[in-house]
């Protein structure tokens, strides 16, 4: 589900991004072509209305060659641009003065604060024009010279251009506010299409979370008839077909489980027979010829582990039935550890703390759980050092068994305690596999965990987690007795 968030965040950001991207080009592009448009069309109209003036209105002011400022005031030329609210300056150049129709100040520093190039084309006699600012206002400029030639005085006509600049500006706004505001509604749109879009892979995720969890009837819903659906499609014929696959598993499971409980039902009462009959053969032995002695002896022994492994099928087939039941009670876990070793492998080392908590289990499983694992050790290490030891940690009781023997290879050891599996396949005889399995479903049943780990130096260390209840009492001792917050 987080890697769905993931998808779907990516994909909102996605397309707000395509749309953002579209809105600020196309918002650019509408803004660059407005503003050239609108400039050039001030632009036209100021070029067309200076040539006229140029050429037309100033020559028919009468000004001589070479005007003077009374030649400027007696022509009333300046009267004639401010009645059609054309602002002009009027530049003399050689008569070292410049005259002005406008209140946009001294005509002289005008002219002055002019851009170099605008007024050095001028000054060779082009039309030309220049954007910039005038008296604290932005302006375009247009200068030429009277009659078209380098010889008369430079007229420059000022047009405000602060009404073009605010137009733009609110453009500017415009655009700025509409982007901002179709991203939104884009984020908006996009989360919609993206989790609509996704929606497939959402409910084939919940899907296959429930059949994670158990529910093999979980499906993915078909509504659309495009690529989703017959991915959907796909999904449900798959999740049939393990649904199918998995009810065959567990028949053929539970079909195994009746035919061991029954072979083992079956063999119980001629191995009991068997083991009566070896019983008095055993007794026997020393009266038989050396030559069937042997033989005898591989008999009775052969016997013993075939009415083993019959009790081990059994006890799995308990298992199996959910008819095993625990009976819990305060157990010294100390002395039965103590009790078990000294009966099942007695050549052992034993390492138990004095002061043990008390365990809430059932006697009989643990005991039977630590056999297992010294049968195992026994088996696999025989002639090995073992070390039984019993630990605190952390809320519970640790009892390992640990051995120096070859060990288990790290790839097998995850598989030590399935049933019927041996470490070394090669070994036919000795254990039948069920050992550590029997001890492992002990285990379970008592809330406690069986692990297995290597050791350094080789051998194999079995670890079982007993959890801990409560303190316990040291023995009978009255002294002892009031010794019970320890552990």
């Amino acid at each position: 589900m987080h890697r769905l968030r993931g998808v779907r965040a990516r994909l909102t950001l996605t397309l707000v991004a395509l749309v953002a991207a579209t809105a600020i080009l196309l918002g650019v592009g509408s803004y660059v072509f407005v503003d050239r448009s609108l400039h050039q069309q001030v632009l036209d109209v100021a070029a067309d209305q200076a040539r006229f003036d140029l050429t037309v209105t100033v020559p028919d002011a009468g000004l001589p060659p070479d005007p003077t400022p009374d030649d400027i005031a007696d022509s009333l030329l300046l009267q004639t641009f401010q009645q059609r609210g054309v602002e002009a300056v009027i530049d003399l150049g050689d008569q070292g003065a410049a005259i002005s129709n406008s209140a946009l100040g001294d005509a002289e520093a005008v002219v002055a604060a002019l851009p170099g190039d605008l007024t050095a084309q001028v000054a060779d006699g082009q039309l030309a024009y220049a954007w910039t600012t005038v008296a604290d206002r932005p302006s375009l400029v247009m200068g030429g010279q009277v009659g078209g030639t380098s010889a008369g005085p430079a007229v420059y006509f000022i047009h405000d251009a602060s009404t073009l600049e605010s137009t733009l500006e609110q453009l500017r706004l415009a655009l700025a506010v509409g982007t901002v505001a179709l991203i939104l509604v884009a984020l908006i749109v996009a989360r919609s299409v993206a989790r609509g879009v996704l929606a497939p892979v959402d409910a084939a995720s919940r899907a296959a979370e429930r059949i994670e969890g158990g529910d093999l009837s979980a499906r993915v819903p078909v509504t659309s008839d495009d690529e989703f659906g017959a991915w959907a499609e796909r999904f449900n014929r798959m999740a049939e077909a393990l649904g199918e696959t998995i009810g065959r598993l567990e028949a053929a499971e539970a079909q195994n489980r009746r035919f061991v409980a029954d072979v083992a039902h079956e063999l119980r009462t001629p191995v009991a027979a068997l083991v009566a009959e070896a019983s008095i053969l055993d007794g026997h032995l020393g009266a038989l010829p050396d030559e069937s002695r042997r033989a005898g002896e591989l008999l009775v022994a052969d016997i013993a582990r075939l009415r083993t492994l019959v009790d081990d099928l059994m006890e799995i087939s308990r298992f199996d039935a959910g008819a095993e039941q625990t009976a819990l009670e305060p157990v010294d876990v100390g002395r039965l550890v103590t009790a078990v070793v000294a009966a099942r492998l007695p050549e052992a080392t034993i390492e138990i703390p004095a002061d043990l908590p008390v365990v809430e289990t059932d006697p009989r499983r643990l005991e039977r759980i630590l056999g297992n694992l010294l049968d195992n050790a026994r088996e696999h290490a025989a002639g090995a050092p073992v070390e039984v030891r019993v630990e605190r940690s952390a809320g519970a009781l640790v009892v390992s068994v640990a051995d120096r023997g070859p060990g288990v290879p790290p790839e097998r050891l995850p598989h030590i305690f399935e049933r019927f599996y041996k470490a070394d396949p090669s070994r036919h005889a000795g254990s039948s596999g069920l050992g550590l399995a029997i001890a492992a479903e002990h285990a379970e049943l008592l809330s406690a965990t069986l692990t297995a780990e290597p050791r350094g130096g080789g051998g194999l260390r079995l670890d079982l987690r007993l959890p801990v209840t409560g303190s316990l009492r040291h023995g009978d001792d009255p002294a002892m007795s009031e010794d019970d917050g320890r552990g």
